[in-house]
């Protein structure tokens, strides 16, 4: 995202709310250069008045927790909810726009392949409403809509889908991705995947920022595929031989049930939620993303490359890190030993 803003705003001053500042100085701060850190919660545990925040011209809200499970779920749906509602009483006290990142989950979820519905859809209460996460955001939309309205706040809500491509340091999406090539996929189950690449729709979220008359949202369609298919895209690009089996998805959710009844001992197992979300198809539509955010998700193709190439090397680069520790921590061995 911040790569984003630069490439379209060289000149601006960015400003980055973190939790934690000294975990952020610890890690890889290279995407972070220049960038003033104010350390926070997006769900109130900031200082508004700071001076960093003087001048603002626009909030994106991207902050989010994000555990698919029924098991105490409230923290996870009281932050997701108050962070977009501080986000927008922010934008009231500076007089500025607020890019809400929601997710396509909130409308695009079915049981039908062929669904793609767009930004005139309401929301899919009656399909995710056993999952907390969607439900915490389809909440969050609603909520911070309204309020938006009342204190006279532009609020634009953009809902990409999965978001891959290089830079998922927390390794969050590409997860899926981790797991064919570390074989580590035995089976899978009949749904499906929507995707985009994370280039792509930070582009789209800088323009919902800069043009002139947002619509109230917008969606950011990715490429639809059956998991299997995608499985073996990814497979088919990392040079690797697919090797799992297609189970019934019943006989997983099943399977997931006396899973989680006698303790979970079957690692390999995920949560009941994330089975039922696998379960289901993520297509959506847009009515405006093209014309109004020059929307064109690149080749699916150069996406999943790309975020296998920075896989293997950011792996190659922790490796040789590691190596360089270990060969620092013999050597002072050695000499203390001399010593």
């Amino acid at each position: 995202m911040i790569a984003a803003i630069r490439r379209a705003e060289p000149a601006a001053r960015i400003v980055a709310l973190v939790r934690d500042l000294a975990a952020v100085k610890s890690g890889d701060l290279a995407y972070l250069e220049g960038t003033t850190l104010l350390e926070g919660s997006p769900a109130g545990g900031f200082a508004a008045d700071d001076p960093a925040l003087d001048d603002l011209r626009g909030i994106y809200h991207l902050a989010a927790e994000v555990r698919h499970s029924r098991v105490g779920p409230e923290a996870m749906t009281s932050f997701n909810v108050n962070a977009t509602l501080e986000m927008v009483r922010l934008g009231a006290r500076r007089h500025c726009r607020v890019v809400f990142v929601s997710t396509s989950g909130t409308i695009g979820c079915s049981r039908n392949p062929d669904s793609a519905p767009d930004e005139s859809a309401p929301h899919c209460v009656e399909t995710v409403s056993r999952w907390p996460y969607y439900m915490s955001k389809i909440r969050a939309e609603k909520e911070a809509s309204a309020l938006a309205s009342e204190l006279g706040v532009e609020f634009v809500i953009v809902r990409p889908p999965v978001l891959l491509g290089p830079g998922d340091h927390r390794l969050r999406s590409i997860g899926n991705l981790l797991r064919v090539l570390d074989g580590r996929l035995p089976f899978i189950w009949s749904g499906g995947i929507n995707f985009v690449d994370i280039r792509d729709a930070a582009d789209a979220m800088v323009r919902a920022m800069r043009i002139d008359s947002p619509q109230e949202s917008y969606n950011l369609p990715g490429t639809p595929s059956s998991l299997d298919d995608f499985f073996r895209r990814v497979a088919r690009l990392a040079g690797i031989r697919p090797g799992w089996f297609i189970l019934p998805s019943g006989l997983v959710r099943h399977l997931a049930v006396l899973n989680d009844r006698i303790g979970r001992p079957f690692g390999i197992l995920p949560d009941q939620v994330v089975i039922e979300m696998a379960s289901h198809y993520w297509g959506i539509s847009s009515r405006h993303a093209e014309a109004d955010l020059d929307f064109h998700p690149r080749d699916p193709d150069a996406t999943i490359a790309d975020t296998i190439a920075w896989i293997r090397q950011s792996r190659l680069l922790t490796m040789e890190a590691q190596a360089k520790k270990s060969a620092a921590a013999r050597d002072h061995t050695v000499i203390a030993g001399m010593e």
